[in-house]
């Protein structure tokens, strides 16, 4: 890990990109085992390169260039010649295994809006690749399965893209893996369990079409970033989201179709800044266990059906910034819970709480209580299972946090440099 996080830093040096010329070889290029329908370009027969491992990958990059069917900001126009790594998307280091060679370590093609019916013969044919984000493209197709023969791979990015069918399965080949990213594509079926057991920073499955209940294991996730949003997932969050108590800090469950009762379990995630599970049908009393999670910022559980009390706890904690409880049935608040909705902290609008403004109508909450719902593990809910916060706790001061997940809700890519 210690090289690859070297590697890693490495390639946000551009200055590696500007080497002296004159450690230029040069070598001969032969077009052999091309596919028979994709004519080689035409290039002069000897090119200077300044190292062997560009020689072997300019190649690979002429043949996909050729694939390429839309390129509005006309990108491939500066993929020519033998200067690679001055090629727009394309970026130079030397890479782990020779600290002397200059090889592609990293490729850049977020929101250049380029059209390729495959990325198959591409990126799984670049053997010094570390980093590939294609963000708001218009590729498609499938991912090779020998893109499992990468060994520095570490980041793969094809969010917002035009993919399609089951989850890719190549991804678990792929040995040093720590960032995925396929959203807003159009991505169906299942997410196998075993995602949650792969040993990833970031995690983001959003804005597909993935219908499933959530996997019992998905508490073995290592991810700091968690964004499942914008699916169709069922049932409830599984207790073994408690293993994940070190790691997690950003969780998006928002706008799916989860079900069940709020696990107290959640009151262990010691480094959870974010927690979004609105837009579902989530039920039950919310846990005072959530009181324990001295680090949260943003806590969205609008658009369930949560009643009972808004815990005391859950209000004193020092660093809320937003607590949405909207369009739920909650029935009572306490006074600390109250001078949060005084600051604007707290929404509880359209809930069933007798004389606040905004609530839902007495029919409508009547109507609800008519159907008792069952958690359960129903003592837990009142359990605090931390020492509770002082009365003097403050809110968090400083400059606003840019909170990582939130931003995989856009199309755009998200900036994972904390």
């Amino acid at each position: 890990m210690g090289s690859l996080s070297l590697y890693r830093k490495s390639l946000f040096h551009i200055s590696v990109l500007f080497l002296p010329c004159f450690i230029g070889v040069t070598y001969c290029l032969e077009f052999q085992g091309l596919p028979p329908l994709i004519s080689p370009p035409l290039i002069p027969e000897i090119l200077n390169f300044l190292d062997q491992r560009l020689a072997l990958v300019y190649p690979i990059i002429q043949v996909f260039k050729n694939t390429i069917t839309s390129d509005p900001f006309h990108i491939t126009q500066t993929w020519v010649g033998p200067d690679i790594c001055n090629y727009r998307g394309f970026y130079c280091t030397s890479p782990p295994d020779n600290n002397s060679a200059v090889a592609l370590a990293s490729i850049d093609f977020n929101g250049f809006q380029l059209s390729a019916p495959t990325l198959d013969g591409f990126i799984d044919q670049l053997p010094d690749l570390a980093l590939f984000h294609a963000n708001s493209n218009k590729f498609s197709g499938s991912i090779s399965p020998k893109i499992t023969k990468l060994p520095f791979l570490y980041e793969l990015d094809i969010s917002n893209n035009n993919f399609f069918g089951n989850f890719p399965m190549e991804i678990f080949g792929i040995p040093g893996l720590s960032f995925l990213d396929i959203r807003f594509n159009s991505f169906t079926g299942t997410v196998p369990p075993q995602v949650f057991s792969l040993r990833l920073d970031a995690l983001f499955l959003n804005n597909n079409n993935f219908i499933q209940k959530l996997p019992e294991n998905l508490g073995s996730t290592t991810a700091l970033y968690l964004t499942l949003a914008n699916n169709r997932f069922v049932g409830p969050i599984p207790r073994s989201i408690i293993k994940a108590s070190a790691t997690l800090k950003e969780v998006l469950f928002l706008n799916n179709l989860l079900t069940g009762c709020l696990p107290y379990e959640l009151g262990f995630l010691r480094e959870l800044v974010l927690f979004d599970a609105g837009n579902n049908l989530l039920t039950g009393p919310l846990p005072c266990s959530l009181g324990c999670l001295a680090k949260l910022e943003q806590l969205n559980l609008a658009g369930n059906l949560l009643y009972g009390q808004v815990p005391e706890v859950l209000c004193a904690s020092g660093k809320l910034e937003n607590l949405s409880l909207s369009s739920n049935y909650f029935t009572k608040l306490g006074p600390k819970c109250r001078k949060l909705m005084k600051k604007g902290v707290l929404d509880i609008k359209k809930n069933c709480i007798n004389g606040l403004p905004g609530q839902r109508s007495v029919l409508e909450c009547k109507a609800f209580s008519m159907h008792p719902r069952y958690c359960p593990y129903p003592a837990s809910f009142n359990l605090i299972p931390c020492k509770v916060p002082s009365s003097s706790s403050h809110p968090r001061t400083g400059p606003k946090r840019n909170l990582v997940s939130y931003s995989a809700l856009s199309r755009h890519a998200v900036d994972f440099q904390e």
